[in-house]
């Protein structure tokens, strides 16, 4: 019995060292206090906000870590009443994810079926800890041959598609954000040259739209949960995107968001250049090992 509780002692010290060793390669902080905060910190400001955005660099896998921190975290604070929304899963593939998390089918058959992304496993333990707790996980993405359509023929082809079709996007025509999210698009496409039209940017608002609408039906349909929705940080940045789009089909929607970056100067960061990024910024150590 001795032995045991040395050997429970052992692995219990194992894991907090894990977890010392963890958060010395991330900072967090909020822009609204100017000052450090924690994943705890963030899931007591949730009280206040119905979907919570993620925005990742989906090979850091630190954030990941973080994002499973704060989904267990809302988990725990709102048992029964939490649920995960990804854009690694298209709104096509939601009936092979729910036979999974009803344990009907085998994680093989989500991940061929449900058209996983190739590093599913970074998304995996929140997949399996909302599984675990009966909760639910919205597939909000649009089908990527849609995008594709848009890419190469425009908005207007999406209205070819049969009604089933239709079905899995949100509802058309999709309204083309302009200005300040159009004039971010232009800037990291490399300018009006790069685009080869407007196109690619028509598939960019079919992908937040699509987004902004899975969260907005669930939103409506489940009063008192609370959504974490996990997307690339460009979706999200600046209340833009996903977030914008989110809150035309519910005006009334509270949101908090975060933006995580592997950043050169996580030694000594600069805040103020983050500052109107989102509510909390993470910065996470550029010298790990990405996924």
């Amino acid at each position: 019995m001795k032995s045991l509780a040395i050997l429970l002692l052992m692995c219990l010290s194992s894991i907090a060292f894990g977890q010392d060793m963890q958060a010395s390669h991330y900072k967090i902080y909020s822009t609204a206090t100017q000052k450090p905060v924690t994943i705890a910190d963030i899931v007591d400001k949730t009280a206040k906000a119905d979907v919570v955005f993620f925005g990742e660099e989906h090979n850091d896998s630190t954030a990941h870590y973080l994002e499973y921190a704060l989904f267990k975290g809302l988990t725990e604070k709102y048992p029964h009443q939490t649920a995960l929304s990804m854009e690694m899963f298209q709104t096509d593939c939601q009936l092979v994810l729910n036979e999974y998390l009803s344990d009907l089918i085998r994680e093989k058959n989500l991940i061929s079926d449900g058209r996983a992304w190739p590093n599913y496993k970074d998304y995996r333990p929140l997949v399996e800890l909302a599984k675990l707790n009966q909760l639910p996980v919205i597939a909000a993405n649009a089908p990527s041959r849609y995008t594709n359509m848009v890419t190469r023929n425009g908005l207007s082809s999406l209205q070819s598609l049969s009604a089933q079709a239709k079905s899995y996007l949100a509802p058309l025509p999709i309204d083309t954000a302009t200005g300040a999210y159009y004039d971010k698009f232009v800037k990291i496409m490399g300018g009006h040259e790069a685009m080869a039209g407007m196109q690619i940017y028509q598939s960019q608002n079919l992908w937040d739209a699509t987004m902004g609408w899975s969260i907005a039906q669930f939103y409506k349909s489940h009063p008192g949960y609370k959504i974490l929705q996990l997307n690339g940080g460009f979706h999200s940045e600046e209340k833009l995107g996903v977030v914008a789009q989110l809150k035309k089909y519910a005006p009334n929607v509270r949101v908090l968001t975060i933006a995580a970056y592997a950043d050169d100067n996580f030694d000594n960061p600069d805040w103020t250049k983050f500052k109107q990024l989102a509510d909390y910024i993470i910065l996470t150590d550029p010298k790990l090992i990405k996924d």
